[in-house]
Formats: C-alpha cells, sequence, structure tokens
C-alpha cells in the first residue's frame, strides 16, 4: 500500500470513532422529549468530519485505484447521487478490502 494511502485510511480510522460517538449521542439524545440545541451541534460537529472525509477519501480511491476501462464510473456515480448508497457499497466492496489488504488489494 501506498505511503499516502495509509496516511489517509489512518485519517479515516481516527475520525470514525468521533463519528460513532456521535450516533451513539444521536440515539441517546432520541429519547430526550426537548432536545437541547448544543447536543444537537455536537452531534453535527462530531460526525461531520467524519462523513465528508469518507465521501472525498471514497472518490480519491475511486479515481487513484480503479483499474478498469470506466474509472470515471465509480467518481460520476458518487457525485450524482445524494443519500449515501453507493458510498456505501463502495465503502464495503474496495476501501474497506483495501484497507485489509484482501481480494484485489491483496499485498504480495
Amino acid at each position: 500500500m501506498q505511503e499516502k494511502w495509509r496516511k489517509r485510511f489512518e485519517i479515516l480510522k481516527g475520525l470514525a470513532m468521533p463519528a460513532i460517538g456521535g450516533v451513539i449521542l444521536f440515539v441517546a439524545v432520541f429519547w430526550l422529549d426537548p432536545a437541547p440545541v448544543w447536543y444537537i451541534l455536537l452531534i453535527f460537529v462530531l460526525v461531520l468530519p467524519g462523513f465528508i472525509y469518507l465521501f472525498v477519501v471514497t472518490i480519491w480511491h475511486s479515481k487513484d485505484r480503479y483499474k478498469g476501462d470506466h474509472s470515471d464510473l465509480w467518481g460520476a456515480l458518487l457525485l450524482i447521487e445524494s443519500s449515501g448508497w453507493f458510498k456505501l457499497v463502495y465503502l464495503f466492496r474496495h476501501l474497506i478490502p483495501d484497507i485489509r489488504g484482501t481480494g484485489r488489494y491483496y499485498r504480495f
């Protein structure tokens, strides 16, 4: 794995922990009848950087690592599609195997 990808994946892992905490806080705040505004702001501060960086890394990964005749396809689908389903598919089909070094991203 190239050093830049190792660094990007480490940043992604580092942003995942606060995001998980934000999701747990969101579930906890869900049961509060009037949720305090600062809870909601804290959730956004915890989750948003990880979400944005995951989106950016997904596009970088598709442009840098995809070997094929249609390397622009993933980038176009990820930019056009807004709900995040393609990003989740790409996460499980490409990013996680690349982080682990399995499948087509096996390191010799």
